[in-house]
């Protein structure tokens, strides 16, 4: 998530530019004013992004004293101003994360009256984390575990609004449980933390759910041929190479493959040893080789 106020007044290069391997990408932006989401949908449109997505689901202290994230659960009609506006100043796709719930608003009744009263606007797309949120008392990490999940509540809003996009977030850890809960009702999934913290879950997902894609990555793809994890440890060493010479710092992209050993043996140095030396000033390149050592002797240890 990106605030408004970040995209209007700073540095457009640095919270906006991404590669063109990432198409199709969405920026998802945080705020509560319509004419500046307005600006920052027409300004993400004209940066080539495929979507522009408004948060309503984020629960820290510091995004709800300025009225984004979760709290805006708790305003319906601002919303709805804002998803007009968004989609009155651009030509692509305007969606929306939210909750469930927030606090003690009265379950499912909320979310349906929340949907409908968004859906107006000629909203499509619901992205739900089926979590409420508390926004007094967790904090945002908590916020993210311990709300019970309710996926039901989610298929429950698919079949009143079936001419919705309704995608499911929250728990997801495998492509497995991602089948099952789209084969249950919901018309996709997001994958969140896991992804993240366990980037190599995602090595199937072409195979599984876009086997016919026409994004090249996906071509003569085959559940024999998928990459291994040095594979594209590897490739991603090239990425980082090249966005040094942009003068982005490697502790900024290192910090993005911490979890690709995640499991494996020297996964846990492989981290630590990232963790620990890629803040140094002479840290380069080299660091990322040095890390990927850690899994290389593991191995070695391990077989012989």
């Amino acid at each position: 998530m990106v605030v408004t106020g970040a995209i209007i007044h700073g540095d457009k290069n640095r919270f906006l530019d991404f590669n063109d391997e990432e198409h199709p990408i969405a920026l998802q932006l945080g705020g509560s004013n319509p004419a500046e989401l307005a600006e920052c949908s027409k300004i993400a449109e004209r940066w080539g992004y495929d979507e522009v997505n408004l948060n309503c689901g984020c629960p820290s202290d510091r995004v709800q004293n300025n009225m984004i994230g979760a709290v805006l659960m708790k305003h319906t009609q601002t919303v709805a101003d804002c998803l007009k506006a968004m989609q009155d100043a651009t030509g692509i796709a305007v969606t929306i994360k939210h909750r469930i719930g927030v606090d003690d608003q009265d379950g499912f009744n909320s979310l349906v009256d929340f949907v409908g009263t968004l859906a107006e606007t000629g909203t499509k797309t619901f992205i739900v984390h089926a979590r409420k949120a508390w926004l007094q008392g967790l904090s945002p990490k908590e916020n993210r575990e311990i709300p019970p999940l309710d996926y039901d509540a989610v298929y429950r809003l698919k079949a009143l609004y079936p001419h919705l996009e309704i995608i499911l977030n929250g728990g997801l850890t495998t492509t497995a449980q991602c089948s099952d809960v789209i084969k249950a009702g919901a018309d996709g999934v997001m994958v969140g933390r896991e992804a993240y913290s366990n980037p190599y879950v995602l090595v199937d997902v072409d195979n599984t759910f876009y086997p016919s894609s026409q994004y090249p990555s996906n071509q003569n793809q085959s559940n024999q041929s998928l990459p291994s994890r040095k594979e594209i440890f590897e490739q991603y060493v090239s990425y980082c190479e090249h966005q040094l010479t942009k003068g982005v710092k490697l502790h900024h992209l290192s910090k993005h493959v911490l979890g690709l050993f995640s499991g494996q043996p020297g996964g846990r140095l492989f981290r630590r040893y990232m963790s620990e030396n890629v803040h140094k000033p002479n840290a380069s390149i080299d660091t990322l080789w040095q890390a990927y050592e850690c899994v290389e002797n593991s191995n070695r240890a391990a077989t012989g």
